[in-house]
Protein backbone atom coordinates (compact mmCIF):
# COMPACT_ATOMS: atom_id res chain seq x y z
CA UNK A 1 0.00 0.00 0.00
CA UNK A 2 1.30 3.53 -0.92
CA UNK A 3 1.50 5.77 2.07
CA UNK A 4 -0.05 9.02 1.97
CA UNK A 5 2.49 12.20 1.33
CA UNK A 6 0.62 14.65 2.92
CA UNK A 7 2.80 14.78 5.87
CA UNK A 8 5.60 14.78 3.39
CA UNK A 9 4.49 17.67 1.62
CA UNK A 10 3.35 19.99 4.88
CA UNK A 11 6.79 20.14 5.83
CA UNK A 12 8.06 20.85 2.33
CA UNK A 13 5.45 23.54 0.93
CA UNK A 14 7.03 26.61 1.70
CA UNK A 15 3.96 29.30 2.41
CA UNK A 16 5.04 33.23 1.04
CA UNK A 17 3.08 35.74 1.68
CA UNK A 18 4.33 38.03 -0.81
CA UNK A 19 1.13 39.48 -2.77
CA UNK A 20 3.17 42.00 -4.73
CA UNK A 21 0.91 42.37 -8.05
CA UNK A 22 -1.49 39.60 -6.67
CA UNK A 23 -4.66 39.30 -9.15
CA UNK A 24 -2.46 41.53 -11.98
CA UNK A 25 0.33 39.26 -12.86
CA UNK A 26 -0.26 35.59 -13.02
CA UNK A 27 1.93 33.16 -10.26
CA UNK A 28 4.86 32.52 -13.26
CA UNK A 29 5.75 35.78 -13.92
CA UNK A 30 5.22 36.90 -10.12
CA UNK A 31 7.24 34.02 -8.91
CA UNK A 32 9.76 35.16 -11.39
CA UNK A 33 10.36 38.48 -10.12
CA UNK A 34 10.61 37.50 -6.48
CA UNK A 35 13.72 35.11 -7.63
CA UNK A 36 15.07 38.27 -8.83
CA UNK A 37 13.62 40.04 -5.61
CA UNK A 38 11.36 42.44 -7.23
CA UNK A 39 9.44 43.21 -4.71
CA UNK A 40 8.06 46.73 -5.35
CA UNK A 41 7.12 49.04 -8.01
CA UNK A 42 9.90 51.01 -7.31
CA UNK A 43 12.10 48.12 -8.01
CA UNK A 44 10.76 47.10 -10.87
CA UNK A 45 11.16 50.30 -12.61
CA UNK A 46 15.30 50.05 -12.22
CA UNK A 47 14.51 47.77 -14.85
CA UNK A 48 13.83 47.56 -18.27
CA UNK A 49 11.18 46.35 -20.42
CA UNK A 50 13.38 43.63 -22.36
CA UNK A 51 14.84 42.37 -19.09
CA UNK A 52 11.64 41.60 -17.81
CA UNK A 53 10.66 40.25 -20.59
CA UNK A 54 13.36 37.86 -20.68
CA UNK A 55 11.91 36.65 -17.44
CA UNK A 56 10.45 33.14 -17.46
CA UNK A 57 6.72 33.22 -16.82
CA UNK A 58 6.53 36.88 -18.94
CA UNK A 59 4.76 37.10 -22.42
CA UNK A 60 3.12 40.39 -24.22
CA UNK A 61 -0.26 39.81 -22.28
CA UNK A 62 1.60 39.62 -19.01
CA UNK A 63 3.61 42.67 -19.95
CA UNK A 64 0.56 44.53 -21.31
CA UNK A 65 -1.10 44.02 -17.62
CA UNK A 66 1.98 45.07 -15.61
CA UNK A 67 2.59 48.23 -18.08
CA UNK A 68 -1.18 49.18 -17.33
CA UNK A 69 -0.63 48.72 -13.24
CA UNK A 70 2.67 50.66 -13.46
CA UNK A 71 0.79 53.57 -15.61
CA UNK A 72 -1.98 53.84 -13.19
CA UNK A 73 0.70 54.27 -10.45
CA UNK A 74 2.89 56.69 -12.28
CA UNK A 75 5.88 54.08 -12.93
CA UNK A 76 8.09 53.28 -15.96
CA UNK A 77 10.22 51.00 -16.96
CA UNK A 78 13.77 52.43 -17.32
CA UNK A 79 14.86 53.47 -20.86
Amino acid sequence: MAKCLSSICAVNHVVRNNNFLSGIIAVPARRALEREKIDSLEKLSDYSEEEIMNLHGFGRNTMERLKNHMEEHQVSFKN
